[in-house]
């Protein structure tokens, strides 16, 4: 009898041993675009937050952390199956990535009903914002609205009389627009909403030449992007209609727009030119492993892991008590040393940081970044006020 009861024992401590590591490691569910034309935007996020993750010993909080990674191929009806299968089947303790704007708004039913962490990436839709704002749902990328009032206002601040508007006819397009013109107060000559992976503008552009104004803001992420600009450029108009641009040229775009890009000015929370305290490294550390330079969709990657990774710490591994968890993450972003300079979060759970213009430009045959200024600093969405008692 005493054997038996021995072995019983050992396999009871066995398994309760298995049973409290298994609830001790962390699992994050990671969803973004990383197929199609902007897949280089979900590559970017996810190599960010590897990386980061590889930095801290592929632990979070102290805990072993795992993450599952899936591509919602830019579909908001697959972001909203992959966010249930995350939280029904995975049991992950938070979701980070949450694609665009219309994948994240598909996909926070469940994420709402749940009360799991999620961390958006790569959006910061006004509705999620304001009067729809979660205590459980958070971005470290940026509200929408934020890097386009930073052209709104360097065009201001420039003496532009008269802008064309252009951008993809989706919930983040409609929100740059508005975002650019809240901090506009010149005339705005047209704006223009085209399909969402619209690979020809010859038409929009034919319309913009004879349009007669003084600077053109476009919001063209991923593919979007390079197909756009080197079309302005092919079209002459990079030479004589200065481009105002959010999310147009950046680090997954440039090494494919190339010369075209060059002149364009860009409003961003992030640049490797950037001076705060850990972004060259990080920009270094990215290079290294992956062999081009970080776009700042890999700076929020990077932040976020780090972000996560304080939360943990301050629930002491005890990711189960999802509203404990999610306050956690709320008070990590002011402990956060971000690679992009200041950042907290708002009460509506967006970022409050900097919102830089930086110009492409080519020093010999290389294409290099300069730092024009900070339009806005610190800055807060105009949402924030309508986010109540969250």
């Amino acid at each position: 009898m005493t054997r038996p009861t021995s072995i019983s024992l050992l396999l009871a401590a066995s398994a309760l041993s298995l049973a409290m590591q298994a609830r001790a490691d962390v699992k994050i569910g990671f969803f973004a675009p990383l197929s199609g034309p902007v897949a280089a935007v979900g590559q970017d996020q996810y190599d960010g937050f590897m990386l980061g993750l590889e930095e801290l010993g592929g632990k979070l909080g102290g805990q072993a952390a795992s993450v599952l990674r899936e591509d919602d191929q830019l579909k908001p009806e697959m972001g909203n199956q992959i966010a249930r299968k995350f939280i029904d089947r995975d049991k992950v303790d938070a979701i980070v990535g949450l694609g665009f704007s219309n994948v994240l708004m598909a996909s926070l039913p469940r994420i709402k009903e749940s009360g799991t962490v999620a961390i958006a990436t790569n959006a910061g839709p006004s509705p999620l914002a304001g009067a729809g704002c979660l205590p459980n749902v958070f971005s470290t990328a940026w509200q929408n609205d934020g890097a386009a009032e930073a052209m709104g206002k360097f065009a201001q601040d420039k003496g532009f009389k008269k802008v064309y508007l252009m951008a993809p006819n989706y919930q983040a397009g409609k929100d740059y627009v508005a975002g650019f013109k809240r901090l506009y107060k010149g005339k705005v000559v047209d704006e223009v909403y085209t399909q969402v992976n619209q690979p020809d503008y010859s038409a929009e552009l034919a319309q913009l030449q004879a349009a007669g104004a003084d600077a053109v803001f476009v919001f063209y992420p991923g593919g979007m992007g390079v197909n756009f600009v080197k079309q302005y450029a092919q079209a002459g108009l990079g030479k004589t209609l200065p481009l105002l641009s959010a999310f147009t040229v950046d680090g997954t775009t440039i090494g494919a727009q190339r010369d075209a890009a060059v002149g364009v000015i860009s409003g961003a929370m992030w640049d490797a030119v950037l001076t705060a305290p850990g972004n060259s490294e990080f920009v270094a550390a990215f290079t290294k492993k992956f062999k081009r330079e970080p776009s700042l969709y890999a700076a929020v990657g990077y932040d976020t892991v780090r972000l996560l990774d304080i939360a943990v710490k301050r629930v002491n591994g005890k990711t189960s008590d999802k509203a404990a968890f999610a306050a956690a993450v709320k008070a990590a972003g002011a402990e956060l040393k971000s690679v992009r300079g200041p950042f907290r979060f708002n009460n509506n759970n967006m970022p409050v940081q900097n919102y830089y213009a930086v110009q492409t430009s080519k020093e010999g045959s290389k294409l290099t970044a300069k730092l024009l200024g900070t339009p806005l600093a610190e800055h807060q969405d105009v949402y924030a006020s309508l986010c109540k008692g969250k």
